[in-house]
């Protein structure tokens, strides 16, 4: 029996879109020339003097986590529910690491992931934008129906 096509909900074309992001930005991270100083990277610790685009201080851990987000986004956006769920909590965690940014002394051990002033305002953002997308986006299809209305049906 073929499986028929369903549409997906505006929320997971968001969750889907930002995990895609997510999962290429932690790759980018471990491409060297795309990350300057790329020798300079270490596991974790603000001595990572890595930078993506020349910008925004990486760790190994930090694209780590970055990978890792994005896998579990793609995993939760298969359902409404779940993609919901990693744009409100992700936004949430993701705001979470902006004030973790913001609150540290950046020359301490406690910079564990590490964090500069463009990651805290790309933290910001990102957490801003994944919590109101899972805030607001609709559950219905693009086709006017729900997830479980096959497109083929009137």
């Amino acid at each position: 029996m073929a499986q028929q096509a369903r549409a997906r909900t505006a929320v997971q074309v968001a969750a889907l879109v930002t995990a895609g992001i997510l999962l290429v930005l932690g790759v980018l991270g471990f491409i060297p020339g795309i990350t300057t100083d790329y020798g300079e990277m270490r596991f974790a610790g603000h001595h990572s003097e890595a930078k993506l685009f020349g910008l925004f201080q990486v760790s190994i851990l930090h694209n780590i986590l970055f990978l890792g987000t994005g896998l579990i986004g793609l995993v939760l956006a298969r359902r409404v529910g779940g993609a919901r769920v990693f744009l409100t909590v992700g936004g949430a965690l993701t705001l979470g690491v902006w004030l973790y940014g913001f609150g540290i002394n950046r020359d301490s051990a406690a910079n564990v992931l590490p964090v500069n002033d463009a990651g805290n305002f790309l933290h910001l953002a990102l957490g801003f934008g994944m919590l109101v997308l899972g805030l607001l986006l609709s559950n219905r299809a693009g086709t006017g129906g729900n997830l479980d209305t096959p497109l083929d049906r009137p």
